[in-house]
């Protein structure tokens, strides 16, 4: 059949959904981009916080209208479907299946079953179909989470912490090295608990010097690391491995212990303050990155004031921030004290602002360095070539460096510049010779 699939939320799901698309391609389905042409269509769906499942449902609506056509099943897969399987079933007939998380172990047989009767490889077993740019992909290192943040749901969804063998992972990696991947990122709702239930001790840095050894690989990357689980022993391992990039996501979600403890987040912001000077002063080039969640329940104007308080003293190189979302099931939906919209909504945009101006105080620091750029994309319109340092992590949640060069160059390529402008997100430069 023409199959047509989506893909919602974050790249754990990205991850998932290729290798859906890797079973499908093993019973000879023909994968399509425009709908119209699709005989069913499949969505994986998201269902973090309330955008992200109004975007899945939006996304549900849009799709079932093309079952007046040609598209004769309409599948449903992911967080979402995991969440509300029985609501989604009885509100939107349209669709033909809902199919949880918990019955991946047979997705084989019941797509199967829905499609055309073919054979298909197991979810376990089949080979990635990797979607992302070629040069770039990510390696799900471990499923589910057991951290029990108060506002989180993805335990509810995913269950706990669960971790891949090393065996496992090596051999997945040296698939993508052998497809042409020269940037792997490690990703895990949190890669920093690695290996604690397998191997009783954490065990990225074993899983880092394994990966290390695959050739083909340029830069090795690692996302969603806890910080209290950094400790003196991987950042001093990471800093002997030349191809692990010095990129430390570090979700802190507060920076007031109150609010961190009432988060169920472990450590406190003086910790996280001795982290970032250690890994500053072990690294020449280090990226600090982390989230924030504004307008947690009963966060008052004196626990804001801590956590601009906190940006200042790090001065993060790359920030997120979101206002608190209820998740039904959580603690944190049965906590009193709710924060009003609007006063979320303008703490959100002071923490931004700020963040815009330290953002740009770091880049300028930049100006005149050469750093090394994965070339992704060229302007049509002025030449100029798009890429990332190894500052930024894929799929544009960082900024970029625009340069100029004088000869061509092929998109996957390293090369160096030097900067002499620099904005907020974005550096400016040219190639060095």
């Amino acid at each position: 059949m023409k199959i047509g699939f989506i893909s919602l939320g974050c790249s754990k799901n990205l991850v998932d959904s290729e290798k859906m698309m890797g079973m499908l391609k093993s019973g000879n389905h023909e994968l399509v981009h425009n709908a119209d042409e699709a005989e069913a269509i499949i969505i994986n769906t998201c269902g973090f916080i309330n955008s992200a499942k109004e975007e899945a449902i939006q996304t549900i609506f849009k799709m079932a209208e093309y079952k007046k056509h040609n598209c004769k099943r309409l599948i449903v897969v992911g967080c979402l479907a995991q969440r509300y399987k029985e609501e989604l079933e009885k509100e939107i007939p349209e669709i033909d299946a809902v199919i949880s998380i918990k019955e991946y172990p047979h997705l084989h047989e019941i797509l199967a079953q829905l499609l055309d009767g073919k054979d298909l490889v197991s979810y376990n077993k089949c080979e990635r179909l990797v979607s992302s740019k070629p040069w770039t992909a990510y390696l799900k290192i471990a499923e589910g989470c057991s951290n029990r943040c108060t506002y989180c749901a993805i335990p509810l969804i995913r269950g706990g912490n669960v971790s891949f063998p090393i065996e496992k992972l090596v051999e997945d990696a040296k698939e993508l090295a052998n497809k042409g991947v020269k940037e792997l990122v490690l990703i895990a709702q949190d890669t920093t608990k690695y290996g604690v239930d397998l191997y009783g001790k954490r065990s990225l840095l074993d899983l880092l010097k394994k990966v290390h050894e695959i050739e083909g690989f340029h830069w090795i990357r690692i996302l969603y690391m806890y910080p209290d689980e950094i400790d003196d022993e991987l950042i001093e391992g990471m800093a002997q491995l030349p191809k692990v990039v010095p990129y430390f996501d570090i979700p802190m979600q507060h920076a007031n212990n109150r609010m961190l403890e009432l988060m169920n987040r472990r450590g406190h912001k003086e910790d996280v303050l001795e982290l970032c000077k250690k890994i500053r002063s072990t690294f020449a080039y280090p990226t600090l990155r982390t989230t924030f969640i504004v307008g947690f329940p009963t966060e008052s104007d004196e626990d804001f004031a801590d956590l601009m308080q906190f940006v200042e003293d790090v001065h993060w190189d790359r920030m997120g921030a979101f206002t608190y979302s209820p998740e039904e099931d959580t603690p944190a939906y049965y906590m009193s004290g709710a924060v009003d919209e609007d006063v979320k909504q303008k703490r959100l945009e002071t923490l931004m602002a700020r963040q815009e101006e330290i953002s740009l105080e770091n880049q300028r620091k930049m100006i005149g360095e050469v750093v090394e750029v994965l070339v992704e994309d060229q302007e049509g319109l002025t030449g100029k070539y798009r890429g990332r340092g190894k500052s930024s992590a894929p799929d544009e949640v960082d900024g970029i460096v625009i340069f100029t060069s004088d000869r061509f160059i092929e998109f996957g390529s390293f090369v160096k510049v030097r900067i002499t402008d620099a904005l907020p997100h974005d550096l400016i430069g040219v190639e060095e010779c």
